[in-house]
């Protein structure tokens, strides 16, 4: 994707609708169209640069600066368990961070403490090679 492609580009230059929530003179903070949960945003650097690390120091600091604004409002008005944040760019190679409100219980919730759980398991499936656990799960199976 060029930049004379981007919908984020097209957004900043005021050729595609956006919800503007906030900017600065390097980033901007918009509602995301698929949003994940009421007030999801993404903040995107008004310069077309890939991935964030690509940013210049002043760029990076307008970013998270902003993402760190918007946080503690979505803190205020909507009162979620915690404001997650992510930085992608898969789809739309322009640097953006999600900024998701999330709830106990909600599909991000639930996916983050799945994968928690993956990450944790080989610990806990080596745990089951254990003398004493094989014998009890040899036990349990013997039993009619």
């Amino acid at each position: 994707m060029t930049q004379e492609t981007c919908i984020f580009c097209d957004i900043i230059a005021g050729k595609a609708p956006a919800h503007i929530v906030y900017e600065d003179e390097l980033s901007m903070c918009i509602l995301d169209i698929h949003p994940y949960t009421k007030g999801h945003c993404l903040v995107i650097s008004k310069r077309h640069v890939p991935w964030w690390h690509e940013l210049t120091d002043e760029e990076n600091a307008s970013l998270f600066n902003t993402a760190k604004l918007m946080a503690n409002r979505m803190m205020k008005k909507f009162n979620p368990d915690f404001v997650f944040l992510y930085a992608r760019g898969r789809r739309i190679p322009h640097t953006h961070l999600f900024l998701i409100p999330t709830y106990n219980g909600d599909v991000l919730d639930r996916f983050f403490n799945a994968l928690e759980n993956f990450q944790e398991s080989p610990q806990a499936l080596a745990l089951l090679k254990e003398p004493e656990q094989m014998a009890e799960a040899a036990e349990i199976l013997n039993k009619d």
